[in-house]
C-alpha cells in the first residue's frame, strides 16, 4: 500500500495510523479553521456539521498535492452546553477550560474525511461522551504541573492516553476517537476498499 496523507500537523493521529502499521506522510492544510467554526456558529448549524466541513476542507484542500494518493482529513470539536471548545492558547486558558469542564460532562465530535483527488470516498462521526469527575483545585494544579505545555495541543487541555485519564469519572465512545481519530471504522473501511489486507 501506498503511504496515506494525513491532512493534519496533529502528531497524536500520526501516532495513531503509525502504530496501527500504516505507513503516512504529513501534509498539514494550513486552512482557517476558526472562521469556519465563526461561520457555522452565526449559521446556527450544529457542531458535527462543523467538524466534518473542516473535516472535508482540509483533506479537498491536501489531495490535489498528492495526485492518486488516499487523503485522511480529520477534526474534532468538544461541546459542553452551548459551548465549542478550541485548544488553549496558554496555561491561563487551560486551566480555565478545565474549571469549566469539572463535574460537566462534554462531548467529543470527531470526524474523518477520506479524498482521492477531488473525489470524496468516504466520512464518519463519532460522538464519544466524556464525564470529568469533580475534581479539587490543588489537584488541578498538581496536574497542570505535571502535564506542562502538552495539554496546550489537545482540544479540552487533557490527554486521556496519559495523565488526564485522572481528570475523568467516565468515558462513553471510542477510545480512538477520543485521542482524535476513528481509527477502528477508518481501518475497516480501507480493508473493504482493497487498500489493506482483509
Amino acid at each position: 500500500m501506498s503511504p496515506l496523507v494525513l491532512a493534519s500537523a496533529s502528531r497524536s493521529r500520526a501516532l495513531l495510523l503509525e502504530r496501527a502499521g500504516l505507513a503516512i506522510l504529513c501534509d498539514p492544510a494550513g486552512l482557517d479553521e476558526a472562521a469556519i467554526k465563526v461561520a457555522f456558529r452565526r449559521a446556527g448549524r450544529d457542531a458535527a456539521g462543523c467538524a466534518m466541513a473542516l473535516a472535508e476542507a482540509k483533506a479537498s484542500h491536501v489531495a490535489p498535492r498528492h495526485p492518486g494518493a488516499l487523503v485522511i482529513g480529520a477534526d474534532q470539536l468538544l461541546v459542553c452546553g452551548d459551548a465549542w471548545l478550541d485548544k488553549p492558547e496558554d496555561i491561563t486558558a487551560a486551566r480555565r477550560q478545565l474549571q469549566d469542564l469539572r463535574g460537566r460532562r462534554h462531548e467529543l465530535v470527531t470526524a474523518i474525511a477520506l479524498y482521492r483527488g477531488d473525489t470524496p470516498l468516504w466520512r464518519h462521526v463519532e460522538r464519544p461522551m466524556l464525564a470529568m469527575r469533580n475534581f479539587s483545585d490543588a489537584f488541578l494544579e498538581t496536574y497542570l504541573a505535571a502535564a506542562g505545555p502538552d495539554v496546550l495541543g489537545a482540544v479540552g487541555a487533557y490527554q486521556l492516553e496519559a495523565l488526564g485519564v485522572q481528570l475523568f469519572a467516565s468515558i462513553e465512545g471510542d477510545y480512538f476517537s477520543i485521542l482524535g481519530l476513528p481509527l477502528l471504522p477508518l481501518l475497516d473501511h480501507l480493508r473493504r476498499a482493497g487498500a489493506l489486507a482483509a
